[in-house]
């Protein structure tokens, strides 16, 4: 199984577990994730946009101060805000973030109920999935030097013939190159690979 038919199949296991939906966010670094997932409802997805909830959701403050888990509803959370007000009109009226790895590193996870409070058992159970998402899209830490040269001359807006013909290489090598470059990145294409090569710093 390729590592993006076990994240796809991680992630239906959250889906059957949020009913509301979910939000993931592995890896964040410089404030932005290497990869992301949600479900949540359009309708709240525009009025988090529209209201710049994201720069005041005690969630992402809290995901980054804190490991483990917590229950939105907890008294200890502040939210001076009232995103779960917001949240709860929208339908999502119970919910549970989870946190984990380095700081340099962060995945924050949220998910969200309509009927009841998640149980501790179904917290632990997308613990335990979230760990084992963020232990599976664990960036590189480097590159062989054929993948560094394919992804700069792209990233530097070569064409493939051109690409190709700048290292000495026939094209097919250099899509072999690319191939392995998006394989080890986990990305689906050149331009997202070339992304997160930048984003981990190994370009």
């Amino acid at each position: 199984m390729t590592t993006h038919a076990e994240i796809d199949l991680e992630l239906r296991k959250l889906a059957r577990l949020a009913p509301l939906g979910y939000f993931v966010g592995l890896h964040i670094r410089f404030t932005s994730p290497l990869m992301s997932f949600q479900t949540y409802n359009q309708a709240w997805l525009d009025h988090y946009t529209d209201n710049g909830f994201v720069l005041r959701d005690p969630m992402t403050a809290w995901g980054f101060s804190t490991i483990g888990w917590i229950r939105w509803g907890d008294r200890n959370l502040p939210d001076p805000f009232g995103l779960f007000k917001e949240a709860a009109r929208f339908g999502l009226k119970y919910g549970v973030t989870i946190s984990c790895g380095p700081i340099r590193s962060r995945s924050i996870a949220s998910f969200a109920r309509a009927d009841r409070e998640f149980t501790d058992q179904e917290i632990e159970t997308l613990q335990t999935i979230v760990l084992r998402l963020h232990e599976m899209t664990e960036p590189p830490q480097e590159l062989t030097k054929a993948q560094i040269e394919a992804l700069k001359c792209i990233a530097g807006g070569d064409r493939h013939a051109a690409a190709a013909a700048k290292l000495g290489i026939s094209e097919s090598a250099l899509k072999a190159r690319l191939i392995s470059a998006r394989e080890r990145l986990m990305a689906r294409t050149t331009a997202e690979a070339i992304q997160r090569a930048k984003d981990s710093r190994l370009i």
